[in-house]
This record gives C-alpha cells, sequence and structure tokens, in this order.
C-alpha cells in the first residue's frame, strides 16, 4: 500500500489536515472494499469429488499422462488404461527405463502406496523403500508444485481404476539394449558440465528399482 503524502509547511497546516482526513478515509473504504473481495473470492474447501477433477486436470496439464498413458505419444491415448504405464521405453546415460503404472493394482501397480507416498514420490525423487525414481522423470519440476495440487494429483491417482500391467524392467546401461525406445544422445558439453557421472553398467550404488520412473 502506497503511503499518503505529508502536508508540508504551516501556512498550508489546515489544508493538509483537511486532505490528509480525505485521503485517510478514502484508503480505508479501498482497504475495506479490498478485504471484502478477498473475503468473497476465497476458494472454498474443495469436495473429494472436485479434489480428483482438479488432480485429472494437473495430470494433464504437468505430463503424466503424456509417459504413464499408453499410446499417448503416437497420438491416441488410450483412456481405459490411464496411467498403466507405456512400454515405450527412454534410453540415456541411466540405461532404458519405463513409464510404470500408477494404477492401484495390488500386484503390478502402487496400490500398497498412500497419498503421502505418492507426494513424497513425485517431490523428493524416491519411493517408499528408498530406490529413485530415475530419469526421464522430472520429479525437481514436480517438487515446486503447490500443497494443493500435490494432494489433488495424488488423490486423482488413488481414484484410478486397477489396471494389471507389469511394465518391462528397467535396462541398465552398458548392455544390449531392444525394443521401442526413445534415445537420448549423450549431452554435449555445456549441457554436461555440471552433470554427475552416468551410473555404472549394474546401475547406481542402492539403486533396486527395476522401472526407473
Amino acid at each position: 500500500m502506497k503511503d499518503v503524502g505529508h502536508a508540508s509547511w504551516m501556512r498550508w497546516t489546515m489544508g493538509g489536515v483537511a486532505a490528509g482526513a480525505i485521503v485517510t478515509a478514502l484508503v480505508v473504504v479501498s482497504c475495506t472494499t479490498q478485504s471484502q473481495t478477498t473475503t468473497t473470492s476465497a476458494p472454498k474447501e474443495m469436495t473429494r469429488e472436485e479434489l480428483i477433477a482438479r488432480g485429472k486436470q494437473i495430470s494433464f496439464s504437468s505430463g503424466c499422462q503424456d509417459c504413464h498413458t499408453p499410446g499417448t505419444f503416437y497420438g491416441t491415448p488410450d483412456t481405459t488404461r490411464m496411467l498403466s504405464g507405456s512400454e515405450l521405453g527412454w534410453e540415456g546415460p541411466w540405461g532404458v527405463t519405463y513409464p510404470r503404472n500408477l494404477t492401484p493394482d495390488p500386484e503390478t501397480g502402487i496400490a500398497s502406496w498412500s497419498e503421502n507416498d505418492i507426494i513424497t514420490a513425485f517431490r523428493q525423487g524416491h519411493r517408499p523403500d528408498g530406490s529413485p525414481l530415475l530419469p526421464p522423470m522430472p520429479w525437481t519440476t514436480y517438487a515446486m508444485m503447490s500443497d494443493a495440487d500435490a494432494h489433488a494429483l495424488a488423490a486423482f491417482i488413488h481414484s484410478l481404476p486397477p489396471v494389471k500391467h507389469k511394465n518391462l524392467d528397467r535396462q541398465p546401461p552398458g548392455g544390449k539394449h531392444t525394443g521401442p525406445r526413445l534415445t537420448f544422445p549423450p549431452p554435449p558439453a555445456w549441457d554436461a558440465m555440471n552433470l554427475p557421472p552416468p551410473p555404472a553398467a549394474g546401475g547406481a550404488p542402492g539403486d533396486t528399482t527395476k522401472h526407473g520412473m
């Protein structure tokens, strides 16, 4: 809020006081109006259904659907198997990883994960067992997501119908890779300047993941 200018010099004192009173009144009215507007437009607490709908919207705008829903990169995402994992691999210095099944299937999905587990994974880059999420999962971007949006996204993922789909195992670097995949070339010198060294052929220390993403 901008400061009200002060009256100057004695001869203008009375006029300044009057002007100040008028300005003060206008400021009070303005602040009151802003307060009322803020109160009126404050978002109401969402129902569970609204939270899930918001999470679904975020899953599209944040790219979850791109990698984890089969068919998306071919122009026709299969919404009957939403977020059930894609067998299109991602190859780079980390080997080949596959977007895993995010549905709550008890055998091939993440039914055992709580909503907080899901949020921790996409915000901090590791699963409940401590194993890391590998590229190209952009968890460092999701780390900036607001609490409200993070809980909405987790609620949506939890609400998905379970789809039985065990995705392909991760292929470590250095092997002979087969199958459809998108390949990232080694990084150019500028991009590689501060990158950590790529994992060894056997995988990074403590890396127990099979699916990667």
